[in-house]
């Protein structure tokens, strides 16, 4: 096989990959009213099947990130696709709450899997340069057109199938890029090049679930803040954050963060700018998704076709990016990527009774598009440039595990808001969680 076929087939998987990620998560904001209706659950408990998938993805990221540096990128793809196909699958006879949320979490465990091994194979193979800089913004650009099209699948499910159809779509897709994968992605296997830092496991990911889980469920517990459970899982959650910090620090040989990640300079002030970035970019796809169907009562396949401008200023971005992404200041593009972020969340706040789609709607797409595809575009460039090759898998998991933790994290506080602001006001409450995006973009700046 030559070498630009392998090119190709490399950046073809990767592309359909984060394609199925946005897929997923997308698709399932629109299907989650028809969810509510036929697996009988209550509306108040929406949270937790829309942000358990970027939880459980968020919390083992840095895990698999280490298995990829360890054993190389093939084999942490083929299983990951392989391990989200078959819940995929099962996910579509889910007959209850519980057995939704569990398959949603497992899920969850196959893109961590293949998040950064996925991101790893495409920086194995181009080197810094226009070229690479093309490549990265048709990854990137695959994000909104899989947005678009887990939405339009779930509107064609939810309005004349089943939303059972969505899932199993997914596993089809999601088998075919495992058979491409085996017979054309070339295997990169090696031994293991460094030690697994189970310490951290053993730290990040329960602090990171059980931190997240308090600030998601406290709005749905009876005394909220007050509650016992969720004080303790909260508690428990920063006491082991602060002993991941110290393991990472004094403890580890091999650390899951070594400190070198974070030598280039600006690094920690991106990290903290893709958090608060994805976060709120979670807030508005909920919110919104949420706001059109529930309150402006638009049925779910016209829902994603107003959602149709994310995909088309994604693959504009996508084309024109890679030809002047390396002529522009990374400042520069951060700034106008914010600038989208607030201008899309301003709009949804403002939005008039029967409001005008071209006038609100439309302009709130595209500033979205724009404030996201930028900022994953500049940030997957920036450290497959900056980092080492054997560092590339957890510094790939690093801007994904930001991605599923910033949209879990900030998630929980736009629905405390709204809860605790406006329980019994739909309307006002959807504002006030996306009023949430304002706030959360304005502080890292």
């Amino acid at each position: 096989m030559s070498t630009y076929q392998s090119e190709f087939h490399v950046l073809l998987c990767g592309e359909l990959n984060i394609h199925l990620q946005e897929f997923l998560i997308s698709g399932f904001n629109v299907l989650l009213p028809n969810l509510i209706s036929d697996l009988h659950f209550s509306a108040n408990d929406k949270t937790w099947p829309s942000s358990v998938f970027s939880l459980v993805a968020g919390g083992f990221l840095l895990p698999f990130g280490r298995l990829t540096d360890m054993y190389g990128g093939f084999p942490m793809f083929l299983a990951g696709n392989a391990w989200m196909a078959a819940w995929s699958l099962i996910g579509g006879f889910s007959r209850n709450y519980i057995m939704l949320v569990v398959c949603r979490a497992l899920q969850g465990l196959g893109a961590a899997a293949f998040l950064p091994s996925g991101i790893s194979l495409l920086g194995s193979v181009y080197r810094p340069g226009r070229r690479k800089n093309i490549v990265f913004s048709l990854y990137g650009g695959c994000a909104p057109f899989g947005f678009f099209s887990g939405i339009f699948i779930a509107g064609i499910s939810g309005q004349f199938l089943s939303w059972s159809w969505f899932f199993w779509i997914g596993c089809i897709l999601l088998t075919f890029v495992c058979i491409l994968t085996f017979f054309c992605v070339p295997r990169q296997i090696h031994q293991a090049r460094m030690p697994m830092d189970w310490w951290g496991c053993a730290t990040s990911i329960p602090g990171l679930m059980l931190l997240v889980y308090a600030i998601t469920d406290s709005p749905h517990v009876p005394k909220g803040w007050a509650s016992p459970q969720i004080l303790v899982t909260f508690i428990a959650g920063i006491m082991f954050l602060g002993a991941f910090v110290y393991v990472q620090g004094w403890v580890s040989t091999a650390p899951l963060l070594p400190p070198k990640l974070f030598a280039p300079k600006y690094t920690i002030a991106l990290f903290c700018c893709l958090f608060a970035a994805f976060g709120s970019f979670g807030i508005y796809l909920l919110y919104a998704s949420f706001y059109i169907e529930t309150i402006l009562h638009i049925p779910p396949l016209l829902a994603a076709a107003w959602f149709a401008p994310l995909a088309i200023g994604g693959v504009i971005i996508a084309i024109v990016g890679g030809a002047v992404l390396h002529k522009l200041s990374g400042t520069i593009l951060l700034l106008l990527s914010v600038t989208g972020m607030l201008v899309s969340s301003l709009l949804f706040i403002l939005i008039p009774e029967n409001p005008n789609y071209w006038a609100w709607v439309f302009p709130a797409m595209i500033c979205a598009t724009i404030g996201i595809d930028i900022m994953y575009n500049v940030s997957n460039i920036f450290i497959t440039t900056s980092v080492r090759s054997d560092q590339q898998g957890i510094a790939g998991a690093c801007v994904n595990g930001l991605l599923f933790l910033g949209i879990s994290f900030f998630l929980g506080w736009a629905d405390l808001a709204a809860a605790q602001a406006s329980p019994n006001n739909l309307k006002k409450g959807y504002k006030i969680a996306s009023s949430w995006v304002l706030h959360v973009q304005e502080r890292p700046y």
